[in-house]
Order: C-alpha cells, then structure tokens, then sequence
C-alpha cells in the first residue's frame, strides 16, 4: 500500500465532493428556504458554506500537491493530516447521528451519491488516520 498515492487518491476525493456539493443548494432548494430567514442569517449560511468549500479545496491541493510530504510522518505532517482526519470524521459522524435526509433522496441517483458521500468521508477519514498513526 502506496500512502502518497492513496493521499493523493484523497485530494481528488476533495474536488469531486465538491462537485457534489455544487448540487445542495438545488436539491436542498436554498433559494425559497432561505428566503425565509432574517438577511443576516442567510448570509451567515452562506459565508458559511463559503468558508467550508474553501477548507475543502485547501485539503484537495494539499493532498494532490504535497501527498509525499503528508505521507512522511513529520510532526507537521501528522498535525495537518490529524485535521484533515478529524474533519471528516466529524462529517462522518453528522452524516450517520445528526442529518435525516432521508426526504430529499427522491431520485436513485440522489441516493447512490449520498451512499458515495458516505464512501468518500469514511475513506478520507481513514486515509488521513492512517498517515497519523502509521505515516510512510
């Protein structure tokens, strides 16, 4: 097992989640369901949202540009790739006890990419983990 490429495996990971959260605010229909709120709060989700898909592009170039670095073991490289665990294992743990989205998976394709979401944080999870506890 080649750890710089499963990390490397794991920057792609990032930006293909990130396609597949292109499509939330669609499916979610964050146009009418926000309108709803007060104008800070919906900026707040915004910004927030904003900020998440920016950590996530920072973890995807890090792992396709510095994977040989990440799987080294330096004590830098295990505090960045312990974040980047943590992250989605917390992502992890939101998909399987908090979100219930159950009545928007309406269509096959809608749930086969929710069960691959799910596939994708518990890989980069487990990747980055790895690299933690038992670097290259």
């Amino acid at each position: 097992m080649n750890l710089e490429r499963l990390i490397f495996c794991g920057g792609i990971l990032h930006f293909g989640i990130l396609i597949a959260s292109a499509l939330v605010p669609q499916v979610l229909d964050w146009k009418s369901s926000l309108a709803k709120l007060d104008g800070l709060l919906r900026q707040l989700v915004w910004v927030h949202g904003v900020f998440i898909v920016l950590v996530i592009i920072g973890f995807g170039l890090l792992s396709l540009f510095c994977a040989g670095e990440l799987a080294s073991g330096t004590p830098l490289a295990r505090g960045v790739c312990l974040f980047i665990a943590m992250f989605w294992g917390a992502r992890l743990g939101v998909q399987f006890f908090v979100f219930d989205a159950t009545s928007y998976l309406s269509t096959t394709f809608l749930k086969i990419g929710y069960q691959g979401l799910t596939v994708a944080f518990l890989y980069l999870t487990t990747v980055y983990a790895f690299a933690v506890w038992a670097p290259a």
